[in-house]
């Protein structure tokens, strides 16, 4: 008798989201976004495949009667025609933002459409914030164009989706749209516009930011601190990185954590360390991304026997270490030349090294020019990551840098076989307040003479200091 009610509560929530043929022109855009996510198949199968999904992205929880108690909710609404608390469907779809389930979310969506529900500011911010997390920007912009209220919340949450992008220039279009709106941000949104600084290194916007926080009274704010300190570390300005950490009242470990991962980034190991002394002379315990940035900073500084107290001292905190530590060990490792240590302590982790620990030890390899640990550590990532061109790449030049050319030219066939291609980085650069970005022989920016002429001053200013463009064996191969 349960099984059948839930069949015939399932069953009802599909008939909801089934489009109907008198669906307004406004619904209808909606449903134009989802309606390749819905299946038209049986609805029995329909019904099990929405309920398995929910409980897939909610291993912790009883799924099913999760989802079956908001399906039953949205029964009795479709049922009795009455105005309902949209508190509901608006959590929903957050939680699918939060797991990144799209077709989960996707499919609430329809029912916010059909039931009338889209009209709600809350369920509509959750729904951009939703397909911002997921990546589907565009989907999120529609939203937030055709909302007909919006409220703070929902500029926050367009201007997020950006900011997660590393789309500054665009963020900051939409904060300025937001305040002709007679709107005024909140403190999340001088978070997500100093996010979108950061990742992008935009130290002119990221100022301009900084004062807006100022002159609107977040900066006694500890998270907004948190985040211009990020911001000016990201930016290579640790000058007032330092000094708004300092001023701080109330820091978290949070703060701790991001001005020592500031140091770290610049490899200013001492600058690093002590400030982890000091945050333990405080009495602020330090978590897992302390001791990252920590061992981080003593692997740029090649410090070897300090990162191993380090390490060894995590378990004195209650801190497991992860993936992430172990990785920072044997890069450590690896840079100071002892590959042999590397590999015996890769060998004796309690957890299964995953492709970055192999990947760390092999670009050891390739600087040491140790070829056969190498080729091991190329091995066993390939075998974590058989289609990782990274790895080929690596591993030709590896061979490359003993002058193996036989062997180098074997790898690029194979990777030319395969069909393997490495995804071109991309760099940013600041012009006028304008972040401009940019990937080697890439001449589709607007910008590219501006850009090329700030390079080649750059370059000018490196000559008459002493330094000269190196060319490594593997690019002279790469040349031939």
């Amino acid at each position: 008798t349960q099984n059948r009610r839930r069949l015939d509560t399932a069953l009802r929530v599909l008939d909801i989201i089934t489009p109907k043929p008198t669906i307004t022109t406004s619904r209808h855009r909606h449903l134009l976004l989802i309606q390749d996510f819905l299946r038209t198949g049986s609805n029995h199968s329909n019904a099990r495949n929405f309920e398995d999904d929910f409980a897939k992205i909610n291993p912790t929880k009883d799924g099913v009667a999760v989802v079956h108690d908001i399906i039953e909710s949205f029964s009795v609404l479709s049922e009795e025609n009455s105005h309902y608390d949209a508190s509901v469907l608006s959590t929903a779809v957050s939680f699918c933002g939060s797991t990144r389930n799209l077709r989960s979310g996707v499919q609430y969506h329809c029912l916010t459409v059909t039931t009338g529900f889209i009209a709600s500011v809350y369920v509509g911010s959750s729904l951009i914030s939703f397909y911002g997390r997921c990546g589907e920007l565009s989907n999120a912009y529609k939203l937030f164009e055709e909302m007909p209220i919006r409220n703070v919340v929902t500029w926050t949450a367009i201007i997020a989706g950006f900011a997660q992008a590393w789309l500054v220039n665009e963020c900051l279009e939409l904060y300025r749209m937001m305040g002709n709106s007679d709107l005024k941000p909140n403190d999340i949104t001088f978070v997500s516009i100093l996010s979108a600084c950061t990742v992008s290194g935009a130290l002119g916007q990221g100022r301009s930011a900084h004062c807006q926080t100022i002159r609107m009274g977040f900066d006694s704010y500890v998270h907004i601190a948190n985040a211009l300190v990020s911001m000016y570390c990201k930016c290579a300005n640790l000058e007032d990185a330092f000094y708004i950490f300092n001023t701080t009242c109330g820091k978290d470990i949070v703060s701790w954590n991001s001005m020592i991962a500031g140091y770290a980034q610049h490899g200013l190991a001492s600058q690093a360390i002590d400030l982890f002394e000091e945050m333990k002379k405080q009495r602020v315990k330090p978590d897992a991304i302390t001791f990252l940035a920590v061992l981080s900073s003593c692997r740029h500084a090649g410090l070897v026997d300090q990162g191993k107290v380090y390490f060894d001292s995590m378990v004195e905190y209650g801190v497991k270490p992860k993936q992430d530590h172990y990785s920072c060990i044997v890069d450590l490792l690896g840079r100071a030349g002892l590959l042999t240590e590397a590999q015996d302590f890769i060998g004796k982790m309690p957890i299964h090294p995953n492709a970055v620990i192999w990947g760390s030890l092999l670009s050891s390899c390739r600087l040491h020019g140790s070829v056969w640990i190498g080729i091991q550590a190329a091995e066993s990532r390939l075998l974590l990551e058989p289609e990782c061109a990274a790895t080929h790449v690596q591993l030709a030049n590896l061979y490359a840098s003993v002058r193996c050319w036989g062997q180098a030219a074997e790898v690029r066939k194979m990777m030319k076989d395969k069909g393997l291609k490495t995804n071109p980085g991309f760099s940013w650069i600041e012009i006028k307040n304008e972040v401009n970005r940019f990937r080697a022989e890439d001449r589709s920016n607007t910008k590219v003479i501006q850009i090329v002429a700030v390079l080649d001053c750059l370059v000018e200013h490196m000559r008459p200091l002493g330094y000269v463009p190196e060319m490594h064996d593997e690019e002279l191969y790469d040349t031939l």
